[in-house]
This record gives C-alpha cells, structure tokens and sequence, in this order.
C-alpha cells in the first residue's frame, strides 16, 4: 500500500464536522484481495488489538467492525479502524472514521478523528504498515509501533498543566488555538475577547512579581519583610562564602540554586562541610549564585492559589521506596518503576524514578548501597525534593488546610504580585496557624505546576484549571468567542466578504477580512494574496483588535484543511456553478454543493445561514443548514420564499426596483436596487443579489435597516473598495471594466452588465488556470468569444499543464463560435494588456479579467481617467 496524501483537517470539513485525519491510500494489489481471503485475520488483530471489538462500524454494535472483517472488507477500511484504536492506545479517545471510494480503482479516502494532529498523523503510517503485514501474514511487534507512537505524544502533546486549562475551557465551549506546536503557548478566544497563556503563566501575569519568584532571595526578603516564616540564610558565590553562611545559621542546611525549578541542583539536610561541598558543586552547575539556608524539618507542602484564592493544597514527599527485609535497594526501585502509573515524563500519574547523582548522595548519608538489603517497613528517601518530575507523590489536603495558613497563602499572591501561584511550604501540618509549629516558607513559584492536584497520588483530583478559566473569563456566559462570518459559493464571495465587511465598518466596528486579494485588519492590509482557507481566518482570529471576523472560504481550503474554524455565526452560501469540477475528488455539482454546504453545517445553534433561494443546489442545502436560516432571492414571487416570511422566517428581495426585508406581513424598504453602486443602477443583476446576501448577513449580525442603508450606499465598484471586481473606469473616452471572471457561470453573469454598457467595440484579455477540466477551458473560450468583438488570450497559471496547452483550449473554444470575433494568443498577462490599451479607442469597452490587477491600474494611470460611478472611494474606507 501507499500513501498518496495525508494531511490533518483543522475544522469542519467535506468528510466530518470535526478535525479528523485525511489519507489517500493507494492499496495496490490488495483491491483484489478483500479480508475474507486472508485466512485468520481475525484472530491476529484481534491479538495485537483486543480493544477492536469495541468498534461498532456500520452495524452499529459492538464487535461490529469484526464481523466485517470476517465477512469481508478492503484493506483501506481496515487502516481507519486500526488508525483510530491505535491513538486510544495512547491514551487519546476517537471513535469516529469513515472510508470512502474515490473515482480511482484501488485508491480510498480514508478519514478518521485524532485529538493530537502530530499523533494522528502518525498513528496513520503505523497503522498502513501494520496492515500491510496484517494481510502478508508477517509479524508484528505491536509493543514497538505504540512505543514509538507514544515518544510522538510525548514530543507533542500538551503538559497536564495546560490541557487542564484547555479542556477547561472547552466545557465551557471556549475555543483554543495552539500558537506554538513545539511548546504550551496558547489562546483561549478570538479576536478582542481572546486570553492568551503558556503553561500556567497567562497574559495577565505580571512581569515583576514573575521575576521575584524566579530569586528565590528576592522572594526571602519580600515575606520576611511581611513576616512571613521563612528559613535564615544567604545568597553565596563561593564554596568559603557557603561554609560560612553554614556554619552561621547552623547545620543541617539545604542547598540550592538562587534561579532554577523542578527541583534542579537542590540538597537537602546537608550536615557537615564535606556534604556541603559536594552540594555546592552541584547548586553552582544550574547558577553560579547559590542559597545557603537553614533546614527546616516538616513534611513538603504545596499551596496554590490562583486570582487570590487558594483552590489546592498537597502535601508531597520526595521518590522513595519501602523495604521488606528480602529485597535489595535496586530491587525495590526497579518494582516501584513497575507501577502502572508510573511513565515516562508526564504522561502518567507518576514519573519513573531515576538513580542520579543525588541519588547517589543521600544514599550515601544513610550509609547505603543500591545492593543494600532494605528492613521491612524501612523507608529510603531517594531524592532531596519532593517534585512529581523527579518521582515524588502528592497527596491531596486541600480540605485540611486551616484559615489561618490560607490567609496567609492568599497574601503571599498579593504581596508577591502573581495571577497564579505556587508556594512551598515546609510544616509539621497545615492543620495549625504557622507559629504554632516548626515551618517555613521556602519559595514560590510563577508558572506553578497542576499535575499533583489534578491527579494526586492520594486523595481527590482538584479541577484547578476550571479556576484559572473562570479567573480569566469571569462571566459564566462569556465564551470567548466573536462572531464569525464565512462566506461560500463559486461566484461573488470577494465581493460579498468585503460588502459585508463595509457595513459593519461603517457601524464603528473593528473588521478582520480575508479574501482572495488580501487580509485587512482595522481596514489596514496586512497580506496580499489568496487568503480565503483556513489559514487565513487563523489569522485573522488571532489578532487582538478584531470584534468581527469576515472570511471568504473556498472549495480548496475546505477539502485540504477544513475551515480553520470550529463554528461560525453567520455562514453564507451564495451559489453552486461548474467551476473546479475534478479536483479533490469532486466531480458532480451535487458533491460541490456538499463541499460548499460545510460552511452552513459549521453555524452555531444560535447563528443564521444565509442561503440564495434562486439556485436549487443551494436551496436542497439548507438540510445542512443550523441555527435560523435567511433566504436572499432576486424573485419577489419565489413560493419557498413566501412560505419562508409567512412563517415568519426573513428574507431579503427586490420590489419595486428596491431592497427589502420581509417577514410576516411585514416589508421594510432598505434602498432602492439604483442607490447601490456596485448594482449598476441595476444592470448587474449578480451584484444585486450579493448585496441581498451581504444585507441578510448583516441583518443576522444585529445591524438595522439604516445601518444597512448607509452601507450599501457607500459601497462602490472602485479599485480602492473592491479592487478587481467589476471595477468600470473612464480611460481617456473608453470604458475599462477590470473583474476577475475564469469560470463560465462568471462571464454569463458578467455578460448582463457587458452587454449594456453603450460601446463602439468590445475587447477582452483573459487568461484561465490551468487545473480545469479541458471541456471547462474550451467553454470558457467560447462564452469569452460570445461576449467580444476582440478577445486577447494569455496564460497566467498552468498549474501542471504544458506551456501553451491552456491558452490553446481557450482558442480552440473561441474559434468555435461562428462570428467575427477576432482571437489574437500573447503569453504574457502583461504584455496581452499593453496591446488591447494600445488598440483601443474612444468609445470601446475593454474588459480586463486579469490577475495583476494593480499591474494594469499602474498603466491606466497613465491616461486620465475617472471611476464611472463613483468619483472617490467613501472616507475611512480605503484599503
């Protein structure tokens, strides 16, 4: 088998409304040879994968998937299951996976869940190499696939810290953004209402109080200043320096860095000057300024208080082991490392325990060897620190801590500054006020790690990052989401998308904008190019100013990423034409009209879908549609619209030669269709229903009807507000019309407005990508040639053909049609533009569907010229 593609699909896409995982698979010589005729496949995988007999497949019990494989499947519907189950070995539960045909004998589209894009990818490859084994009958080392499967979690997946936050908020439907995929940094949020964090240090953390925890004699000073029990001792740089400062606060003392965590370079009840040496040496390794300070005996106590409040207490003890008068110290660490809830990292509810110099050290205190036979009952404290990362346990008390210690707990997070603390405290108990026993304080700790009181080793899990999103988003209702605008169809998405985001504009609001041509920030470009996937509105929804984010969403981003977004609130779906037809695996207009519905799958239950109920593909969507939906028609008389607004459903049409909304019994005139520039005083009928789709959109958003009004007022046909479509100038006495029509059902619509444009002659340079299906090219060239007396042909983007072959299908299609057009090849864009300019004159139309549309202003500029029907673009407005 092979794989021929294999991406992740980052939000709602054609094959599921979650993220999932897509491959193209080639399986080869297995399309011949289904399960059933591999003698005992069953009994293997089930072997290497008992937990299969879970998978209900399409019978829909479990055990189902078993049966399948018995009676007989192919080999691609065998690598989504064994995909999926190999991810829930790892500890990431998905369920969901579907395999599908695609035109091509032999290939599938297989898709399935993951949880961890890094992890689902890789769980794909293992899984097609598994398999392929499966049905060759080789062996197969399932132990070694998960283990490699499991250093990806490791490299990859979110600490526990994090993903407490992350799923957190996501109960409470917030979504998260991973910014970084190498570290924690992430956003919870869009737009203005977003709240980014790392670990356990948020936005709001403040950089003083950060950086008072990272020195630990800064943090000494501070509480003792606020009386505050903290251990007596001093900042040292030199081995003479610490044996004085020992020798002054008086042995036992502990060791540690000035700057470090997780319990790096620390001793503990060091006793004499030969201990402290070799303490220093290895404090001086992480700092070259190193604490010396009195030991404080009591048991290890963290505290964690998070916006003010104590939510958590453990009290932890280093990694030790209990003896039982047989066994040798190696013994009894090897059995403990055997603990199913010990693993490697964070991965587990405990860490392995690794021998290492302080090991080593404090068996040395206690006169022991890792041959040593250990006394029943003994306990062997192999660590000086009781960090979880180093193999200590926890234990949860946080119902056992007295007022007292919390008021002081909570008044060390405001004396030092921190949104989030975690303060270390050595006492008897935190039964009893402070004074009342022998105790200290002994650091604190920005960034403070959950691990220990999400899952304790004993005692009850605290849910402590629910705490760290309430201190973040302290309304209940708040979601942290703004709303979302996405916009489909085959034609008028750039216009639509930029209309819309007129009006809101127009209201004060801050817009995020992208589209094919650019994303606008605050009405600023920030990027030129084709920005309508997915990778665009994640960018647009990660700026910290945007209230609102409108986005142009193409077939090509749906099928290769999926939206980029999780939900939208108003989706729209302007029309379904013949455009891209064989790419993908989308072939019919029915599968297009699928792959364009996912933007109205993708609306809130509490959102709108604005669909056009002139095209019937559009109209058979709406069973895909969620939340209200709006109907936009250029027919007044549609009876499913009529039906729509009597039950009280809104609409937007034309009556009267004006744009109206319609609901009940009600009709409220917004403009009439004349008022509207970019409508042509009416002659072009498509841009009539954009601005019907882009109305119905921002009525969903709340706007009211003069808000709308002024929009659609203001909005014009220039360069400046909607470069490259329909953009009519006067050129030194001809007509220039700029757009960007490549596909039939574009030009057809142009053709309206071409044809009544008053013109001596009508000239056309035009180009195609070359990805279309060579029938879509000869089309193209035929309905360029129907429209214009002369037509220039170039080629701009073969986009895999042979230079020349999709310029010649455009000329072929051109010839075909019986007339006087003449059709004249120039390769170059540029060059095919300079000679129409050159040839036309007074009184001609020359209509420019062109990709370098600032390249052809740039040479209209050197004629004089004024918009046709507007004189300026409208203040505050300009890109």
């Amino acid at each position: 088998m092979k794989i021929l593609e294999h991406r992740a699909l980052r939000g709602p896409n054609y094959y599921s409304r979650y993220q999932a995982i897509f491959m193209r698979l080639d399986i080869e010589a297995l399309e011949t040879r289904p399960s059933d005729q591999v003698p005992g496949i069953v009994e293997h995988l089930t072997g290497l994968l008992p937990t299969l007999q879970e998978h209900r497949c399409s019978v829909g019990r479990p055990g189902g998937f078993l049966e399948r494989l018995a009676r007989g499947t192919w080999a691609g519907h065998v690598v989504e299951h064994v995909a999926i189950e190999l991810q829930n070995l790892i500890g990431f539960s998905v369920g969901y996976g579907k395999t599908v045909d695609s035109y091509e004998l032999g290939i599938y589209n297989v898709v399935y869940r993951y949880r961890d894009e890094a992890c689902g990818l890789a769980a794909g490859v293992e899984a097609v190499e598994l398999v392929t084994r499966l049905f060759a009958g080789d062996d197969i080392d399932i132990e070694a696939i998960v283990t490699r499967l499991k250093e990806v979690r490791d490299a990859h997946v979110l600490g526990p810290s994090t993903a407490s936050i992350v799923a957190a908020a996501q109960r409470r439907g917030i979504p998260f953004m991973r910014l970084d995929a190498e570290s924690s940094y992430g956003q919870l949020g869009h737009g203005h209402r977003q709240q980014r964090f790392q670990a356990t240090v948020t936005c709001r953390t403040n950089l003083i109080g950060h950086g008072i925890a990272h020195d630990k004699d800064w943090t000494k000073r501070i509480l003792e200043e606020a009386g505050i029990p903290v251990p007596r001792g001093y900042v040292c740089h030199s081995l003479d320096e610490a044996r004085e400062t020992a020798r002054e606060v008086g042995y036992p003392v502990v060791v540690k860095p000035l700057i470090g965590n997780h319990g790096r370079g620390v001793s503990t009840d060091v006793e004499d000057e030969a201990a402290l040496a070799n303490a220093f040496a290895a404090a001086v390794r992480h700092n070259e300024a190193v604490i010396v300070e009195r030991y404080v005996r009591g048991e290890d106590h963290r505290l964690l208080v998070i916006d003010g409040k104590l939510v958590a207490a453990a009290r932890r003890r280093p990694a030790h082991v209990i003896g039982n008068g047989r066994s040798t110290l190696q013994a009894l660490i090897d059995a403990e490392n055997r603990d199913p809830r010990r693993g490697v990292g964070h991965e587990n509810l405990l860490t392995q325990i690794h021998v290492d110099e302080q090991t080593h050290r404090l068996l040395a205190q206690q006169n022991l060897t890792l041959d040593s036979i250990i006394d029943d009952e003994a306990v062997v404290y192999l660590k000086p620190t009781a960090n979880l990362s180093t193999g200590g346990t926890a234990t949860d008390v946080t119902e056992d801590v007295h007022p007292e210690v919390t008021y002081m707990a909570e008044r060390i997070s405001r004396l030092v500054g921190l949104d989030i603390i975690g303060i270390d405290l050595l006492a008897e108990t935190l039964t009893r006020p402070l004074e009342e026993q022998s105790a200290a304080v002994v650091e604190v700790n920005a960034g403070p790690g959950f691990r220990m009181h999400l899952s304790p080793t004993h005692g009850t899990g605290r849910d402590v990052g629910a705490h760290v999103v309430d201190m973040l988003f302290p309304d209940s209702e708040d979601d942290g989401r703004i709303p979302i605008v996405a916009v489909t169809g085959t034609n008028g998405k750039t216009t639509t998308v930029r209309l819309i985001s007129h009006l809101l504009r127009q209201t004060g609001r801050s817009v995020g904008m992208a589209c094919t041509g650019a994303i606008e920030i605050d009405n600023h470009v920030i990027l030129r190019g084709d920005y309508s996937g997915p990778q665009a509105a994640s960018i647009v929804l990660r700026e910290p100013t945007v209230e609102y984010a409108v986005l142009e969403v193409a077939r090509g981003g749906i099928m290769r990423r999926g939206l980029g977004f999780d939900e939208c609130h108003v989706g729209v779906l302007l029309n379904i034409a013949s455009d891209h037809l064989g790419e993908s695996d989308i072939h019919t207009l029915d599968e297009l009209a699928r792959c364009k519905s996912v933007v109205i799958d993708a609306v809130g239950e509490s959102g709108t879908a604005v669909l056009n109920a002139d095209d019937p593909r559009v109209l058979a969507s709406r069973e895909w549609a969620r939340g209200d939906v709006i109907f936009f028609t250029l027919d007044p008389e549609s009876p499913t619209v009529r039906a729509h607004v009597r039950d009280h459903g809104v609409a937007f049409t034309v009556h009267r030669d004006h744009i109206v909304m319609r609901q009940g019994h009600v009709e409220a005139e917004i403009i009439p269709v004349a008022n509207a520039p970019i409508t042509f005083e009416g002659l072009a009928s498509f841009n009539v229903a954009n601005a019907l789709a882009a109305s119905a959109a921002a009525h969903a958003l709340g706007l009211g009807i003069a808000d709308i009004q002024r929009g659609l007022q203001t909005f014009h046909p220039t360069p400046g507000q909607n470069p490259g479509r329909t953009n009519l100038i006067d050129a030194g006495g001809m007509k220039v019309l700029i757009d960007y029509g490549h596909n039939v059902p574009a030009l057809e619509a142009l053709s309206e407005l071409v044809c009544r444009i008053p013109a001596q002659r009508r000239l056309c340079v035009a180009s195609a990508p070359g990805n279309r299906r060579d029938e879509d090219l000869f089309s193209l060239g035929a309905q360029l040639a129907s429209m214009h007396d002369v037509v220039f042909l170039c080629e701009t983007a073969p986009r895999g053909r042979p230079e020349g072959e999709t310029v010649d299908l455009l000329r072929q299609g051109a010839m075909s049609v019986p007339g006087a057009c003449r059709v004249e090849t120039i390769m170059q864009e540029s060059q095919a533009a300079a000679k129409a300019l050159d040839e036309a004159h007074e009184g001609d139309l020359l209509v420019l569907l062109v990709d370098d549309v600032e390249g052809v202003l740039e040479r209209l500029r050197g004629r004089r010229f004024l918009p046709s029907h507007a004189t300026h673009d409208t203040p505050g407005d300009r890109p």
